[in-house]
C-alpha cells in the first residue's frame, strides 16, 4: 500500500513541477516579446518582398521539375521506341521473309511509335498546363501582396 501512495503522491507532484515549468516559459516569451521587440521593423511593410521573394522560388522550382519532368516523359518514349525496334528485329530474325508475323510486328511497331509520341505529347502539354496554373496562381498572390 505504502508504493501505491508513493507514486500517487509523486505523480502530482510531477504533474505541479510540469504545470509550473510551462507558466514560467510562457511568462518568459511573452515578457520577452513585450519588452524586447522592435516596434520600428513593424512599421516597414516588408511583406510584399517575402512574397515576392517566396513566389520567385516557388516559380522557379516549378520550372525546374516541370522541365525535368518532360524530361522524363521524353526519356521514356524513347525507351519504349526502342524496345518497339528491338521486338520487331527481332522477330524479323526470328522469321521468314515477308511473314505474316513479320507484317504484324512491323504493324505493331508502327502503332507503338505513335501511340508513345502521342502519350508524350498529351502528357507533355499536361505538365506546361500545371506549370501555367501554379505560375498564375503564384502571379496572383504576388499581386495581392504588392497592393
Amino acid at each position: 500500500m505504502k508504493l501505491d501512495y508513493f507514486t500517487k503522491q509523486l505523480s502530482t507532484m510531477g504533474r505541479w513541477v510540469a504545470a509550473t515549468l510551462l507558466c514560467t516559459l510562457v511568462a518568459t516569451f511573452v515578457w520577452q516579446g513585450a519588452f524586447f521587440s522592435n516596434q520600428a521593423a513593424l512599421a516597414i511593410p516588408t511583406t510584399h518582398l517575402i512574397a515576392a521573394d517566396l513566389g520567385d522560388q516557388v516559380q522557379g522550382k516549378v520550372n525546374k521539375d516541370a522541365d525535368r519532368a518532360k524530361g522524363f516523359i521524353r526519356e521514356t518514349a524513347d525507351r519504349v521506341e526502342k524496345t518497339a525496334n528491338k521486338n520487331t528485329s527481332r522477330v524479323d530474325k526470328a522469321t521468314d521473309n515477308d511473314s505474316p508475323i513479320e507484317r504484324k510486328a512491323k504493324n505493331d511497331r508502327v502503332r507503338i511509335h505513335q501511340r508513345a509520341e502521342e502519350d508524350a505529347a498529351r502528357t507533355e502539354k499536361a505538365v506546361d498546363n500545371t506549370r501555367n496554373v501554379v505560375e498564375r496562381a503564384v502571379d496572383s498572390i504576388k499581386d495581392a501582396f504588392s497592393d
